[in-house]
Formats: structure tokens, sequence, C-alpha cells
């Protein structure tokens, strides 16, 4: 954080209480905030969020074309029916967001431009308190809550990542990060390279390559792609026999996420076969003359990293008219005018587009301290990807990576409020996860199987997250298919939970 840490004068002045306070207005604060609503209606709540508005990725996200990868039968909420598309533009899925807020009056919870710079858990208070900076007024504001929720996501958004390369201070042209496009970025008529070939490239340059003189995708490796048409027959069907919508929402992502838990099961079990169709579906654009084994087969297995859902193909069909090209190769440095690549060919460009990545931010760099004593959660033991051993009264929302982020939001907010619910019928103010007497020899493993999903952002900061076990309590297994049957099946009275009844903190 660039804002300083309060001072113990600044700390004196009153601190507003809440039972829950959510970290973040974005698809899993807007999310928890609404199951808060309608599961938890006793208790009091607060969003803080830093932005001047919702939307968190989607509203800090500027880049030409910005949509989901993600079809918004379940990238949206269970409670919200979704009616365009399957894969939605940035502005599509805020108005999705801005709808949830005002028909459920959520507003008047969330408090915009603070900006969270702390938090202290008391066990003598059994309680969080939060310090934060209004935006607007560069004042010191303060919170206590019972319960803390961390819905900020987990990556950076004031910087992305942008890999350090020879000679990038030789080069005439920009250089831009997707993460923070400048809104007055001409790139009309200009030769563009998009270094890096993840869904972030593959958004942007179809959006960009009409109007560019040419555009070129530079990738070290490739990565697969999904190309299919931007609809869903099925949703489709069923509202021209005049299926309601809510029914509509309901019956389509439960046939999506049903195909996707297969597409997933095979990508195990038959890798090669996967591959093959992925790759059909790229040679359906380019033809059989295109060179599909340098520019898009994949070193890794199909879902061994994200898949990205090309829409139309729109990518391949710019890469075939020839507006876009794809040169598959490392760079071996900037040059005044460009790329030099270790072939030894060199690119021009004006304009040099960094889609490399993100930095991974563990529970927003906020300064944690648990009784005084800062907080390492690498030190910590994961339970279930969302709560961690030794941290009272805080859980933090981490969505999949194999199916859409917001099925964790959902599924989590099921479990946070029958959490609040069972801890306030039973008189419990803290509840914190412990490993049990049987996990006490049990090998402590990095917070993700690299043989499992290993994108580059995850390898990067695996040092910075928290320890996984071998078993299914202490691991965020990234099965959604699994976890829509164990979560809610959680026993809250089972022994991994440590609950405190005594309340020392005055109620006055």
């Amino acid at each position: 954080m660039t804002e300083a840490t309060p001072t113990a004068e600044s700390k004196s002045s009153p601190a507003e209480h809440f039972d829950v306070l959510v970290v973040g207005a974005g698809i899993s604060g807007v999310g928890a905030a609404y199951h808060l609503k309608h599961q938890c209606p006793d208790k009091s709540y607060v969003v803080l969020e830093a932005y001047d508005t919702f939307g968190g990725t989607w509203h800090m996200h500027r880049y030409p074309g910005i949509r989901s990868d993600s079809d918004l039968y379940t990238f949206g909420y269970r409670f919200k029916p979704w009616s365009g598309p399957p894969i939605a533009t940035g502005a599509e899925i805020l108005k999705y967001m801005n709808e949830v807020i005002e028909e459920n009056d959520l507003d008047r919870h969330i408090r915009y431009g603070h900006r969270i710079q702390s938090a202290e858990w008391s066990s003598e208070d059994n309680l969080w308190t939060i310090h934060a900076t209004r935006k607007d007024t560069g004042e010191p504001v303060h919170f206590t809550a019972n319960f803390l929720w961390m819905c900020q996501g987990y990556y950076r958004h004031a910087k992305g990542f942008t890999p350090e390369w020879e000679g990038m201070e030789d080069y005439e042209g920009e250089i831009v990060h997707p993460q923070t496009w400048p809104e007055d970025l001409d790139y009309r008529g200009k030769r563009v390279i998009v270094i890096g070939s993840g869904a972030t490239a593959a958004t942007l340059i179809p959006a960009i390559a009409g109007e560019t003189e040419h555009v070129t995708m530079v990738q070290r490796s490739p990565t697969y792609f999904f190309p299919a048409p931007n609809r869903n027959e099925f949703a489709d069907t069923l509202r021209a026999i005049e299926v309601d919508e809510e029914t509509v929402h309901d019956l389509t992502r439960r046939k999506i996420l049903h195909d996707q838990a297969e597409i997933t099961r095979l990508s195990r079990e038959q890798p090669e076969d996967v591959k093959k169709l992925l790759l059909a579906g790229v040679r359906m654009y380019l033809g059989p003359d295109y060179d599909i084994e340098k520019h898009f087969t994949p070193r890794y297995r199909p879902w061994q990293q994200r898949l990205a859902f090309v829409p139309d193909g729109d990518i391949f069909q710019g890469i075939a008219s020839g507006k876009a090209s794809v040169v598959t190769d490392e760079i071996e440095r900037f040059t005044k005018k460009g790329l030099l690549m270790k072939s030894g060919e060199e690119l021009e460009a004006d304009i040099i587009v960094t889609a490399t990545g993100f930095n991974l931010s563990v529970l927003g760099d906020i300064d944690f301290t648990i009784d005084g004593e800062p907080l390492d959660f690498a030190k910590t033991v994961t339970y279930r990807g969302m709560m961690f051993t030794g941290v009272p009264n805080l859980l933090w929302i981490f969505g999949y990576f194999r199916a859409s982020w917001t099925l964790r939001v959902d599924l989590l907010a099921d479990f946070v409020c029958r959490l609040l619910n069972h801890m306030q019928a039973n008189g419990y103010q803290r509840v914190d996860v412990a490993l049990r007497e049987e996990d006490r020899d049990m090998e402590l493993l990095p917070w993700m199987d690299p043989d499992n999903f290993n994108p580059n952002y995850l390898m990067r900061s695996m040092h910075l997250l928290p320890k996984r076990g071998d078993k299914p309590e202490w691991q965020h297994t990234q099965d959604y298919w699994r976890e829509r049957k164990e979560i809610p099946a959680i026993d809250l009275t089972a022994e991994e939970f440590q609950y405190d009844r005594e309340t020392r903190r005055s109620d006055s």
C-alpha cells in the first residue's frame, strides 16, 4: 500500500462497529453482501471498496474488448438469471452487477473509496480492528468487526506483471500493460506487438486488429483455446418453447457444469483426445496449411492451465484475414524499434503491449496482526482454501480455475452464513481452524500441486501462500463438482473447528 500506516494518534478516533466487514465490492463482495442480506438478516455488515465504484476487475480493466472468459450462465450468480450471450463484455457484466445491487438495496452497505492499510485481531476482545483511509478526504477511518470476509480477489490491481527484458529503456515506442491501459492510447494505423498468449491477449488482439496497421502476438509457448459460437443452443431452445428465464438459467447452468465436468475428467484421463478436439477447432479457422503444431500446440496437457473460451473464434479469424499474426519464439531483448527474437528475427512496432499476467496479492496486501504479532500467511495451513489455521473469524474467497469464480462465491457464502448463524445460536464469539491429532504428522505442501494447475503467476508467488495437506480438509481442491457436495455437508461441530464462547468485550 502506498498510504502510510495510521499513527497511534489517528487510531484513537472512534471506530464504527459491524458484525461482518466485507473487503471488496467486486464479483465476490457483491455476492457476499447479497447472501448476508438474505441469509443473515439480523447481522449488520459493511463492504469496504478501494475504488469509487463496484466491479473490481470489471471496473479496473479498460483495455479494448474486455470480456469474460467464462460463460455468464455459471459466472453469473445462481440467484440472478443471465439472458445475454454466454460470453459477455465488461460493460454487460457491470450492468448485471449494478442490477444485483439496485434490486437488493445493497448500495447503502458499500463504502467506496476506502483503502484498507491494516487489520488487527484481538483475542482479548474477540474482535477485528480495521484501519483504512478515505480516498476523497485522506482521512483515516477505523472499523471493528466480529468477522472479516475477504473478497478482494487475488492479484494486485495497481500494477500488472511485466518481466524485465534487456533493452526496454532503449525502445522508442510505447510500452503498455493491459491492466493499466491508457484511455488516450491511439493504436489506429499503428504496428502493435502483444506479448503473451493468454485470455487477455486472445481478447485484446481481435478487438484492435481491424484498426491497427498490423498486430502480432508474440509468445514463448502456445496456449490452448476453445473456439465456439457465442451462443448456447440449449438455452435458446428453452426460450423458444417459452420456458421462464429462471428455469432457463438453472437448467442451462446445470448442463454447462455437467459438460465442463466431462471435459475436466477427459483432460486427465484422455488428454490426447481432448487435445485433438481443441486443435481441430483451431484448424477449422486457420486451415490445413497453417502451422498449428508450432503456434497452437502447448507443451502441457489440456486444463493444466486455464482454458480460454474464444467466442466465434475471433482471434483466429483475425489471423486468417492477415490482420494479425503469431510469432512463437523467445525474446532476446528490446531494441529501439521493437523486439529482437532469439531466432534473430527483429519485429518492429510502434506500441508493445505486455499481456504477461499479473502479480498475485495475498489477502489484499493488508498488514495483518494477531494479538500484536505480524501474520505470515505462508506459515498457516489452509482449510479448504478458505480459512487458515490460527487466524480467527476470517474467510477468504478464492474461486476456481477450471470453473467460474462465482460458483465458489455462492458456495462459500452459504457456508459463511451457516457458520455465522451457528455461532450466534450457540453463543460463540470466535472460530478458527486447527490441525487435528490425526493431522499432526501430515506432510505440508505448497498451496497448489503444480501437476494439477501451474500458471506462471501462481508458480511465481507460491511461497507467499498458505500450505496445504494431503487430506481434503487441508487443501483447495479446485474441484467444484466435489465441493458443491462437500462444503454444504461440512460438520460445524467437527474437531477442526475451535470455538470460544467467552465474551470479554463490553457491549456498551
